[in-house]
């Protein structure tokens, strides 16, 4: 994973060169057929998604809430919890996706506490 594409996603933008390393080394990049449900509302998360490329449907009880494109995040509540999805997002174009799991994020945490500081903060900050 290139630093220097890290940098650009807000959630990371505020960490120096040598954290987003160590972020970077934790993130698998994935690419995705449209059509691809990547969350489930309801079942229990446990990663968290960057879109770098293609777009999605966020849906709620059936219905279409919002639509998705490269730069946003989803699912950063499972890096914090294992709480239920609260939406389902399916991809609606082939897409290109930065995934770190839950696990990854502890190790994080437990190597570098400081850095999982920062990243939880902008976490609360986007969800208030």
């Amino acid at each position: 994973m290139d630093v220097g594409r890290l940098k650009s996603v807000a959630l990371f933008s505020k960490l120096q060169r040598d954290e987003l390393a160590r972020v970077a080394r934790s993130i698998d990049e994935v690419e995705v057929p449209a059509g691809k449900e990547l969350t489930r509302e309801g079942d229990i998360g446990h990663e968290f998604f960057v879109i770098e490329d293609g777009s999605a449907s966020v849906q709620q009880s059936g219905k279409e809430i919002s639509v998705m494109g490269p730069g946003d995040f989803f699912g950063e509540i499972a890096l914090l919890e294992s709480p239920r999805r609260t939406a389902t997002v399916v991809a609606t174009t082939p897409m290109r996706l930065l995934v770190m799991h839950s696990r990854d994020f502890k190790a994080i945490e437990h190597d570098m506490p400081a850095v999982a500081d920062r990243v939880r903060a902008a976490i609360y900050a986007r969800l208030h």
